[in-house]
């Protein structure tokens, strides 16, 4: 059986995933900060949780190596992540650094640790979720932005050089999805000076918009469909909104796209003026 690899697994995307792949006769390996509070996965027969947090280097590599004497993996999963809403003078150094370790250099970090294994087996797949908000750019959204933009580019990047050693490398972009993303998996950082914007931002992600998000489960069959089919392609949108929206982005172009964002938000040339005066 084939065997995948899954960070951030305890919930959402990462849960469903795994279920996704061991009802099809996939060996999964779950991991998660804290496997021990786990109840669901550990009832599946083919599924075996080990811990990591990505963040951990010593842990990454600790974890990658229980990992390859379980099962020769065949798919990474990089899936954990989490999202920070707020103005650039509103964030701590502290959460910056945090989001571009879990966000970024975790995802770096663990498929470089999986690379000699991948690359003795000349086989394999690193697949990436990073976002729709990877492909494109909402207010208040500048360091989560960071991270998912700068893994696309990467993985773009990272594909020529492991085609070497017949390695593929995907990335899949989700829109909103109905989990608990926009609850302890998302933080917000909050300024006097941009308290409207946010207050409409928030306003776009809340209340009745909640119910056109895609499932989770609809995601992993994304997820499945990146990590089984031999398609030269790189990147995968997943979900409805996210394909629609980046559809648009590429039919108006990037600057179009950019002052209809801005337009949406009340930040029109002229506002930006006028608040710099």
């Amino acid at each position: 059986m084939p065997a995948i690899f899954i960070t951030g697994a305890s919930s959402g995307l990462g849960k469903a995933t795994a279920k996704l792949f061991a009802a099809r006769g996939w060996n999964v390996i779950a991991t998660m900060r804290h496997p021990e509070h786990e109840t669901e996965l550990t009832q599946l027969p083919n599924v075996h949780l080990l811990p990591l947090d990505v963040t951990d280097l010593a842990q990454i590599e600790t974890t990658v190596h229980r990992a390859i004497a379980l099962y020769p993996v065949d798919v990474v999963f990089n899936n954990a992540g989490y999202g920070l809403i707020g103005a650039l003078e509103a964030l701590s150094d502290e959460q910056i650094t945090h989001l571009v370790n879990t966000n970024l250099l975790g995802v770096i970090r663990v498929t470089k640790a999986f690379l000699p294994h991948l690359r003795e087996k000349r086989s394999g797949r690193i697949l990436n979720t990073t976002s729709i908000g990877g492909l494109i750019a909402f207010p208040l959204y500048s360091l989560y932005h960071a991270t998912k933009w700068a893994i696309e580019g990467w993985s773009e990047s990272l594909s020529f050089e492991l085609a070497l050693h017949n390695i593929t490398i995907k990335t899949i972009s989700p829109g909103g999805i109905a989990t608990d993303f926009t609850g302890r998996s998302l933080q917000v950082a909050q300024n006097e000076a941009y308290a409207g914007l946010l207050e409409k931002l928030m306003g776009t992600q809340s209340g009745d918009n909640t119910v056109h998000f895609a499932s989770p489960e609809a995601i992993a069959e994304v997820v499945y469909q990146a990590a089984t089919e031999e398609k030269d392609q790189l990147r995968y949108q997943a979900g409805s909104d996210a394909v629609a929206i980046y559809a648009q982005r590429l039919a108006v172009g990037p600057e179009a796209f950019r002052q209809g964002v801005a337009a949406q938000f009340g930040l029109t040339a002229d506002t930006s003026q006028s608040a710099a005066n």
